[in-house]
């Protein structure tokens, strides 16, 4: 089972996430935002990285998550990689690669063993991206508070809607393999020891097992530490902030449509209700009837749709004519709440 979701966010006049120096200008100090190209024109968006950033720092300050430490070693950074006692790396996933000397029981000699920690993330995302076209502009600029001439710089700045998506895992969240693989060997023996003596339990991998055919054994914490760790992680979402230069280009980034559902298997079914036309960005109303209809079978409960007023008031009756036994639509922080207090897991 996993929530699938789809936003649109609306900026005006923002630079949410830069990409370094502009070499295209005689300005000496000029910066780009990302854009990346799309049927020959320019659309900005921001990485999936960035809004896992925001994302992150939303938890850290309205649910007060503590965040997992991160430890700098040359040219590589991890955290502590403890999903256990840290909700970020559960619901964020790690990679921590090191090693340690032991000695050889039988040779007795020093050897290297390798005790790296890696976890797939149960929360997917995508970038988001602009719906429509809208030219990126470079504004000149300038400091001007000293003696002598002013100091030009230029930066990006547009005005966009950008959608995007994401998905949680709930079998993954709060569920811990000790598999010696790629993005399976998520703990070691001192945090699985831990686990237990606080409330998990083991359980069986429904998909995975050993040479013998016998079921691989899971690690699992409780039922209300996983559920509140999911729920923390969709609310979040209200209170979403970041992007670059936020000091003269404020931007609220929190969703101003959201539609989420609890689906069945893992594939994304809203990718494309938004669309551009007429150089507009458009929420299509025949896509989401089409996914309703297709995947009639996958979804498990209602499809939740929150708007904000001011954005789209066209949707507002188109909506609220919906089939009512397949989409809540309401105002977009109550309609989190009411699919949140609808979250469960096993």
């Amino acid at each position: 089972m996993t929530i699938q979701g789809f936003i649109l966010i609306d900026v005006d006049i923002a630079a949410l996430n830069n990409a370094g120096g502009d070499t295209s200008t005689a300005l000496e100090n000029a910066v780009v935002t990302k854009k990346i190209k799309k049927n020959g024109k320019d659309y900005p968006y921001v990485s999936g990285q960035a809004w896992r950033y925001w994302w992150r720092e939303s938890l850290q300050g309205n649910f007060a998550w503590p965040m997992s430490p991160v430890t700098r070693e040359k040219k590589i950074a991890f955290t502590e990689a403890d999903p256990v006692k840290y909700a970020d790396d559960d619901i964020f996933g790690y990679m921590r690669a090191a090693k340690k000397e032991v000695k050889d029981p039988k040779t007795g000699k020093i050897k290297s063993e390798n005790v790296t920690l890696t976890r797939i993330s149960p929360l997917k995302n995508s970038a988001l991206m602009a719906v429509a076209y809208n030219p990126v502009v470079q504004n000149w600029s300038s400091m001007t508070r000293h003696e002598g001439d002013a100091v030009p710089y230029g930066k990006d700045e547009y005005c966009a809607v950008m959608k995007g998506m994401f998905s949680v895992d709930l079998e993954s969240a709060g569920t811990f393999s000790m598999q010696n693989r790629s993005g399976f060997m998520n703990i070691n023996q001192a945090m699985k020891e831990m686990a237990l003596t606080n409330g998990a339990v083991i359980t069986q991998d429904p998909y995975q097992k050993d040479k013998d055919g016998k079921p691989l054994e899971l690690v699992q914490l409780d039922k209300a530490t996983r559920e509140k760790r999911i729920k923390e992680t969709v609310a979040a979402l209200k209170y979403l902030s970041g992007g670059a230069k936020r000091t003269t280009n404020y931007a609220d980034v929190s969703p101003k449509l959201i539609v989420l559902a609890a689906f069945k298997s893992g594939n994304h079914p809203f990718s494309h209700l938004a669309k551009e036309e007429l150089g507009k960005p458009v929420l299509s109303i025949d896509a989401l009837n089409e996914v309703l209809q297709d995947y009639a079978d996958q979804f498990e409960g209602p499809v939740f749709v929150g708007r904000r007023a001011g954005f789209m008031d066209e949707l507002d009756e188109e909506l609220k004519k919906l089939d009512s036994g397949k989409i809540i639509y309401g105002p977009i922080n109550q309609i989190i709440d009411q699919f949140i207090d609808k979250i469960r897991v096993d």
